[in-house]
């Protein structure tokens, strides 16, 4: 028989991603955070892997990402947009945890799963940390995928990418609902 926990459905069913544009001091302390890393770490794991790691970004190394994500952009040719939102989260950001997804060279479990368990580490956090009561938001970008800057702001290894920086810090407002997803129309039940 279930043992339904309604709490953590009605969470899921209701969570939304705060913008990063909106979140703002306080953030968590290192104390604080543990326990949104260890929760965001708790994912499918084939083989326990751990095909991941984390980078935590705080505000002093935010300046510091924002200059070399411009650079990067005027090295690229960019433009003012490409150059502002290259810059945008590392300006407004006040914590970030950057997920690297680290795979393992080994025959029993594909790459593919590696990089799922990697990506299911971001929505982690993002729940975690929103459980905690904190707001937060995984965001990607140009900068994620960049492998000059990429290489150096977060020290990857050649066989390493960004899956993505999720923004931790205090909620300034609740988003609106969006639209999600027709469900019916998305499912097919397979019954023979």
């Amino acid at each position: 028989m279930p043992d339904p926990n309604p709490a953590v459905l009605d969470y899921l069913l209701t969570r939304r991603s705060r913008p990063a544009k909106t979140l703002t001091t306080p953030v968590p302390t290192a104390e604080e955070l543990m326990p949104i890393l260890t929760a965001g770490l708790r994912v499918p794991d084939h083989g326990k892997l751990e095909p991941w790691r984390l980078v935590v970004v705080t505000k002093p190394a935010m300046a510091r990402l924002a200059d070399l994500a411009e650079a990067r952009a005027r090295a690229l040719g960019g433009n003012e947009e490409k150059i502002a939102k290259g810059r945008g989260q590392f300006d407004q950001g006040n914590l970030a945890v950057v997920v690297i997804y680290s795979p393992k060279a080994q025959e029993k479990v594909p790459d593919i799963e590696q990089l799922l368990s990697a990506g299911c580490v971001c929505l982690g956090l993002v729940n975690a940390a929103q459980a905690a009561g904190w707001g937060a938001c995984w965001l990607t970008g140009w900068v994620s995928h960049d492998r000059p800057f990429v290489e150096a702001a977060f020290d990857l290894a050649p066989q390493e990418s960004v899956m993505g920086i999720v923004h931790i810090g205090t909620e300034t407002a609740v988003p609106p609902e969006r639209p999600r997803p027709d469900v019916a129309a998305l499912t097919r039940w397979m019954t023979e």
